[in-house]
């Protein structure tokens, strides 16, 4: 798909000020729900506004907004997350929370632009981040803390790799294109806003991006839900989705053999 400049340079224009209003409401309400309330609605209503304004025949489909039946048939749907990380965003001091602005057109992601505001940074797809010399060590991976991959212990010896936590989608999708760790896995769910925006940026930076199976990742589909991620270095990414291969062929059996058994499985009941 031709790249157009005018949308990249909008998405980037948005994700900046975007950035720049939540950082004046972060020095604001004492109370951390006060300040996530706040950050939403400044951020979503300063979005929404900007896009109805810039590409008035567009569709935007928002994490903080309904979901508008009509993107399904539209060319060009805007996908953004006003403020990745809420959490993160709220805790005094914290970095690793961002801001997706991405564009779907004709199928796929044509640009996305992911700005890590308490970094002052904006990355971009229309002018990708150069990738650093890949890592002399172990390899590193990032996951979600609160939705770990039931795998993920396995896979992180079957690597000899280093689990490093960080925040927010967007910011652990960053800091596999900034070097500061190898690869971002995660199999607890998301939504197509928390990935959209990244996996462009990480697409153009010649970053593997996909399904933990391999698949490709779609957007603009008739449910958001995106269970799975895989975000990392192209070097690494036959042996990191081998290895995932493995041990989910290994949980699927071990499920079998509770259903066997008469137990139930995790996906039949009791915590996820």
């Amino acid at each position: 798909m031709p790249l157009n400049h005018d949308d990249c340079d909008l998405a980037v224009r948005l994700a900046r000020e975007t950035g720049r209003r939540l950082l004046r409401v972060r020095s604001g309400p004492e109370r951390a729900e006060e300040r996530k309330a706040l950050g939403d609605r400044t951020a979503q209503e300063f979005l929404a506004q900007a896009l109805a304004q810039a590409r008035p025949d567009d569709v935007v489909l928002s994490e903080e907004a309904p979901d508008p039946a009509c993107r399904i048939g539209a060319r060009r749907v805007w996908i953004i997350d006003p403020v990745d990380g809420t959490r993160e965003f709220a805790e005094p001091g914290r970095e690793d929370w961002a801001v997706h602005v991405a564009l779907w057109e004709d199928g796929d992601l044509a640009c996305g632009a992911v700005a890590l505001p308490a970094l002052d940074e904006v990355h971009c797809s229309c002018s990708p981040p150069l990738l650093p010399p890949a890592h002399a060590g172990p390899p590193r991976v990032t996951f979600s803390r609160s939705r770990p991959p039931g795998f993920l212990p396995a896979l992180l010896v079957d690597l000899g790799a280093q689990a490093v936590p960080i925040g927010s989608a967007g910011a652990k999708c960053a800091a596999v294109w900034r070097g500061s760790v190898d690869a971002y896995v995660h199999a607890g769910g998301q939504h197509e806003w928390d990935s959209a925006a990244p996996v462009a940026v990480a697409r153009a930076a010649g970053l593997h991006t996909s399904r933990i199976d391999g698949s490709p990742l779609r957007y603009n589909q008739p449910v958001t839900y995106l269970p799975d991620l895989v975000v990392c270095r192209p070097e690494l990414a036959r042996t990191l989705l081998a290895s995932i291969a493995e041990h989910l062929d290994g949980e699927r059996n071990r499920d079998g053999e509770r259903n066997r058994d008469g137990e139930k499985s995790p996906a039949e009941g009791g915590e996820r």
